[in-house]
Formats: structure tokens, C-alpha cells, sequence
């Protein structure tokens, strides 16, 4: 009896692993790109590409020759049919802002920086996902979370004797705690 519930535990374990694998694989692959572009965050920006165009008026402005028509004649050099707003920074420079976009002009020399933005194709959709940015997103990725638990508990469990958990399963399993555990250690030297 006790090998027959053995062997029925077993199945059980390997169909939960096999299927939660399978059900979570899209989402496991999603939140490992997402991780690797957020850990990296201070080298490139995840979210967003952003294109700097540098532009030369070729002259010089005063605040106030700055009008609506002006700013748009600098729309237009920059590729914009038109333009929210703009406003001063300061004596010298003028901000023009569009629906991506925004232009820096400087007015002393004419010269104007055109910074335009848009979502990098995926990489977006996913970190706002990892980041939990929409709200009942939170409960999904809890419960994601429990899963990769329930995942990872079936697989140390999927294979008997040598190459099982009560073999070198232990012993991978134990050595996979040292990365983590080093880590905690060396924060808080």
C-alpha cells in the first residue's frame, strides 16, 4: 500500500510540475528578460528609446521674439506639425513640448536639442508587468509566485535515486543557496 501511494504521489508531482511548467513558461521567460533589462537600468533604459537630434536655427533670439508662430517654425525643423505647449527655463532657452517629445532651443546661439521617446517593443509591456504598475496585477504575480514555489518543490522530486533530490539532488539544491545566502552575507558587512 504504501509503495502504491508512493507511486501515486509521484504521478501526481509530475503532472503538477510538468503542467505548471508548461501553463507558467511564457510568463517564467517574460519575467527573466523583464529582470535582466531592470537589473541594467543604469546602463540603458528598459521602457523607452529615446532619439536626440541636434538642430541649428542659424540665428540668434531674444525671449521676446519667442511667439506661437516662431515656436512653430521650430516645430517644424524638428519633424513636429505642431506642439502642446512651450515655456521659458530660463532667460535663455525655450521648451517646446509635443505629444513625445520635447525641444530645448537655445536661444543665444539658435541652436536646439529635439529629444523624441518612444516604448521599446516589448521590453515596455513586460516591465510594467514586473514592476506591478497596474494594479491588480499584484494578485497575479503573487500568485505566480506560489507557483514557481510549487514548481520548483515538484522538481526536486521528479527523479529517484542517484539523480534524484536523495541523491546529488541535495547536494545541487544546497550549493544553490550559497549565491543568495553570500550575497545577504556581504550587504550587511
Amino acid at each position: 500500500m504504501f509503495k502504491k501511494n508512493r507511486e501515486s504521489f509521484r504521478k501526481i508531482n509530475n503532472i503538477l510540475h510538468r503542467d505548471l511548467g508548461y501553463f507558467f513558461a511564457g510568463l517564467i521567460i517574460a519575467y527573466c528578460l523583464s529582470g535582466i533589462a531592470l537589473n541594467h537600468i543604469d546602463e540603458w533604459n528598459p521602457d523607452f528609446i529615446v532619439n536626440k537630434t541636434s538642430l541649428d536655427f542659424g540665428q540668434a533670439y531674444e525671449m521676446g521674439d519667442i511667439s506661437d508662430r516662431v515656436v512653430a517654425e521650430f516645430s517644424s525643423r524638428a519633424g513636429e506639425n505642431s506642439f502642446r505647449l512651450y515655456d521659458f527655463p530660463s532667460e535663455r532657452q525655450v521648451k517646446v513640448y509635443y505629444k513625445d517629445a520635447t525641444l530645448l532651443v537655445n536661444l543665444q546661439d539658435g541652436t536646439g536639442e529635439y529629444e523624441k521617446i518612444s516604448r521599446r517593443p516589448l521590453f515596455y509591456q513586460i516591465n510594467v508587468l514586473h514592476r506591478n504598475s497596474i494594479e491588480w496585477w499584484k494578485w497575479a504575480s503573487d500568485i505566480f509566485a506560489g507557483m514557481l514555489i510549487v514548481i520548483a518543490v515538484t522538481g526536486m522530486f521528479m527523479l529517484r535515486g542517484n539523480n534524484g533530490f536523495s541523491g546529488r539532488g541535495k547536494w545541487l539544491a544546497a550549493t544553490g543557496l550559497v549565491p543568495p545566502l553570500a550575497a545577504i552575507i556581504i550587504q550587511n558587512l
